[in-house]
């Protein structure tokens, strides 16, 4: 069995040239090409994939090889994984795998004798082979072809480092060097998965947050590394779908994905090495605004103009601001994407991972270290918050838009929260409260949301007198929504101060 250790970078395809031109890779020990093509199998109901198993056929000049891969962590591109690899004489053949489990269960009859092609990728790889120092050795593969199932293909444009001998620090710090100049993100779908699909015609949607699996029995680094990871693999999944969609959901989620990861940078900031933080905040913050400036414009436009448009149809000074603010949403957007595109989110994603992957987040706790208890921590850290959105609540006034702004922000850090601790608070608690202040964020952000499309809506309007009457009319007709929802304020602020958490530290292991 030979343990794979990979990691895998998106690239564009008209910068395959900058990557091979790349002076890094002009200090190669070896530089290969090769034609690769590879067919992936599985049973009838993909029990092969159900179980995070891979089984491909590669040929490689006139030979066949037969590859067993199981997935065993991924994590932000970076793969480690065992695989068992032998020639291919015209059967399978799983004598080669030595987890004495997996091979009785891929030589079950119902698995052996159901198997049938599911997909093809057909690339040309260029591979160099670099020795930074006498420990270190990486494999860097540019693959450039494409993948194929049920009439359906796609193109592959991918860099794969694979570390052959050394720390696993080698690859970040060589995807670094070849992301200096050009965008090289972290690629979390393997071909086999995107060939998958392709043979399921499953469409590209944008994804949404996960489930943290983390555990009281982790250490608060230990659970900051899962969530952490949680946050830049949700960023990173919709990072294609904001870069080629029209559909809004990306960049929410990629919103969502960067004010997750700000919000555990803050919860777990007494327990981060020093300087953690302070080299992934500035970059988000460019990000953040990216994201948020287009945000801003497809609200005010979805849930501020439409609803005024649907119900006056007949009115041309809402058809010409509409078109105004779409003149801004799309400059936006565009801005958003040449972000999206430029080294520093490659830079940005990349370091993450990188610091994640080293000490102190992967080493244990010393002996005896009673400081490491998860549910100490998270027990401190919800009360602080939940005392904060308390403070907040009897500050906020009806008339002061910013108090009820800031307690907003309150409400959906302590959300994030208990998103996070979830899997520790006992019982359905940790469920009801997150449905709870859901829906005071909810009715907060609309609050929010119609205080500042004044202001929006002015600017897209500019100082056309005709643009300005649309603005009018826009606020008359949102007047009595927004009238109803400060007159359900005080009954909110109520529900609020009534809030309340269970003890962790006091729950049983």
């Amino acid at each position: 069995m030979a343990q794979q250790i990979v990691l895998k970078l998106a690239v564009t395809e008209d910068r395959h040239g900058a990557v091979l031109r790349h002076p890094a890779l002009a200090r190669a020990t070896v530089r290969e090409q090769h034609h690769l093509v590879s067919i992936y199998y599985d049973s009838g109901r993909m029990a092969l994939r159900r179980a995070n198993i891979l089984l491909r056929l590669r040929k490689d000049g006139s030979s066949w090889q037969q590859t067993v891969k199981r997935q065993d962590e991924s994590h932000g591109g970076l793969t480690r994984r065992p695989e068992w690899q032998t020639p291919y004489l015209n059967h399978f053949d799983f004598s080669c795998v030595d987890d004495a489990g997996l091979r009785a269960w891929l030589q079950r009859d119902k698995i052996a004798g159901h198997l049938s092609a599911v997909f093809e990728t057909n690339v040309r790889r260029t591979v160099w082979q670099l020795d930074p120092d006498s420990k270190t050795r990486i494999l860097v593969k540019l693959d450039r072809g494409w993948i194929a199932s049920n009439g359906r293909r796609e193109t592959i444009s991918e860099l794969e480092l694979q570390l052959l001998a050394g720390g696993g620090d080698s690859l970040y710090a060589f995807a670094l060097q070849l992301a200096q100049r050009q965008a090289l993100p972290p690629l979390l779908l393997s071909k086999a998965e995107r060939g998958y699909r392709l043979f399921l015609g499953t469409p590209q949607r944008p994804v949404k947050a996960g489930d943290v699996p983390i555990d009281a029995t982790d250490t608060p680094l230990a659970a900051f590394r899962l969530i952490a990871q949680d946050c830049l693999s949700h960023l990173q999944l919709n990072h294609a779908g904001a870069v080629h969609s029209d559909d809004p959901e990306y960049v929410h989620q990629m919103r969502v994905a960067t004010r997750r990861l700000r919000a555990a940078l803050r919860m777990f900031k007494p327990v981060l090495p020093a300087g953690f933080a302070e080299r992934l905040v500035p970059p988000m913050r460019e990000l953040m605004l990216a994201l948020g400036q287009v945000r801003d414009f497809d609200v005010l436009m979805a849930e501020i103009v439409v609803p005024v448009a649907r119900a006056l149809p007949d009115e041309p000074r809402l058809t010409d601001l509409a078109g105004a603010i779409t003149d801004r949403l799309y400059a936006a957007r565009a801005e958003a994407r040449h972000v999206l595109r430029q080294p520093g989110y490659s830079q940005l994603m990349l370091i993450a991972g990188s610091l994640l992957q080293g000490a102190p987040f992967i080493e244990p706790p010393a002996a005896g270290d009673q400081s490491s208890s998860l549910r100490q921590f998270a027990d401190r850290r919800l009360r602080r918050l939940l005392k904060n959105i308390l403070e907040l609540a009897d500050a906020a006034r009806v008339e002061n838009p910013p108090s009820l702004h800031q307690l907003r922000i309150g409400i959906k850090r302590l959300r994030y929260a208990i998103e996070f601790f979830g899997p520790m608070l006992p019982g359905k608690s940790g469920i009801a409260a997150v449905r709870r202040l859901a829906g005071l964020q909810e009715e907060l952000g609309q609050l929010n949301d119609l205080a500042s499309a004044g202001t929006l809506l002015m600017v897209c309007a500019g100082r056309d007198p005709h643009l300005r009457e649309a603005v009018t009319l826009i606020g008359g007709w949102h007047g009595q929504r927004h009238a109803a929802l400060l007159g359900d304020i005080p009954d909110k602020l109520k529900l609020i101060r009534g809030l309340k958490l269970p003890r962790l530290d006091d729950a049983a292991s």
